[in-house]
């Protein structure tokens, strides 16, 4: 099934990486969700991922349905129900991404500040941008090094390395 670049998305990045066997079990529930997620009695065309075993995501392309507040709802709502049965974080926002290598690590904000002064992070470190709205920028600005992203706003006076 092809999806717009337009389509809308929403990146929930869990705190600790999943085990293969979470992840799995989730995307199970993940596909049994957007195969039922309607927005007033239509269905959505959507679909869902896991990658990296951290970031879920939810794919609408509302060239078919549009994606209602109501509908939003209910995303959320399976989000918390995931949350809950797994013991996992997906809402805090200042949980923030990071490549260490080939790895995918997070921390609290203040951690990866501590990381920055410690210059285990800096200018060119790829940071995950889960404020992306669309399929497009999920394939080119999700995953960017920290000076072109959001977060430098956060720790902009730290980086010495720009």
């Amino acid at each position: 099934m092809q999806f717009s670049e337009n389509s809308r998305v929403w990146v929930y990045q869990s705190n600790r990486e999943l085990t293969a066997a979470e992840a799995a079990e989730i995307q199970t529930e993940m596909d049994s969700f957007t195969i039922s997620w309607t927005a007033h009695s239509s269905q959505l065309k959507a679909k869902a991922e896991i990658r990296y075993n951290r970031f879920l995501i939810l794919i609408v392309d509302e060239s078919q349905a549009g994606a209602s507040g109501c509908s939003i709802d209910k995303s959320v709502h399976f989000m918390q129900h995931i949350e809950q049965k797994f013991g996992i974080s997906l809402f805090d926002r200042f949980n923030l991404a990071y490549r260490d290598g080939r790895e995918v690590l997070s921390l609290p904000r203040q951690g990866f500040e501590d990381k920055i002064k410690q210059k285990q992070i800096g200018a060119d470190t790829i940071v995950f941008n889960n404020m992306v709205q669309n399929l497009k920028e999920l394939n080119t600005k999700w995953e960017v090094p920290f000076k072109d992203s959001w977060h430098i706003q956060l720790f902009d006076n730290l980086l010495t390395d720009r």
